[in-house]
């Protein structure tokens, strides 16, 4: 069970994700971003060793606003071989320095995401401690996927981050989440994961977040 502590980060999530969000393919703003964090979930790593937190930051800075979604990883050190995926570093007020890398490139995010589209792991509240997070929603209606971490290509493309692994499966991670677009598993996807933000108009929003594809050509 992960524990929030309420506490100082500096620099805070919001500032290194204002530097980083723009080197990303899949950035829509035209200069720097003006972010707030807008909602998203947490997972818990069952060796405790990992914070997994999957954000919603939300963009004003344009003429309508984006909602991204940022699956983030926090580690006591740095992920071996995971340099290009660094977001920063912070100085965290209780566990002292952190590693926050994209957790799209690492393997323990990427096997707690799966055993969430299965059903295998519960979604935790962001900023409560053991509090499951009842707005998120899954499915699955595929064959039983291997046990994690699964090798994986990661390309990014204008909207989304797709992790193929070997066999032909394919994770989809929605990066900019589109509220009109229907709350169900999407067309050709054997699994999906959706979740919840509050807009910038104060309403509060639903949008898939991932979805996972057992062939990945269908992705």
């Amino acid at each position: 069970m992960a524990i929030i502590h309420h506490t100082t980060v500096k620099p805070t999530k919001l500032e290194l994700l204002t530097a980083w969000l723009p080197t990303r393919p899949w950035y829509v703003g035209d200069g720097a971003p003006e972010l707030s964090r807008a909602g998203g979930f947490r997972l818990d790593d069952p060796e405790g060793e990992v914070g997994i937190e999957f954000m919603v930051a939300v963009d004003t800075s344009g003429p309508e606003p984006v909602a991204y979604h940022v699956p983030l990883t926090y580690r006591g050190a740095p992920l071996p071989g995971a340099e290009h995926a660094l977001v920063g570093t912070m100085e965290h007020g209780v566990l002292g320095p952190r590693w926050a890398y994209d957790g799209c490139h690492d393997p323990v995010l990427i096997g707690e995401l799966t055993a969430l589209v299965e059903g295998r792991a519960q979604a935790q509240a962001q900023s409560v401690t053991d509090t499951p997070d009842h707005e998120v929603t899954r499915s699955w209606a595929g064959p039983a996927l291997p046990s994690p971490p699964w090798p994986v290509e990661v390309t990014d493309d204008e909207r989304s981050t797709v992790l193929t692994a070997a066999d032909g499966r394919a994770l989809r991670v929605h990066r900019v989440l589109d509220p009109t677009a229907p709350d169900t598993r999407p067309g050709t996807a054997a699994g999906h994961v959706s979740g919840a933000w509050e807009a910038a108009d104060g309403t509060r929003a639903r949008a898939v977040f991932a979805t996972v594809h057992i062939d990945a050509s269908e992705a």
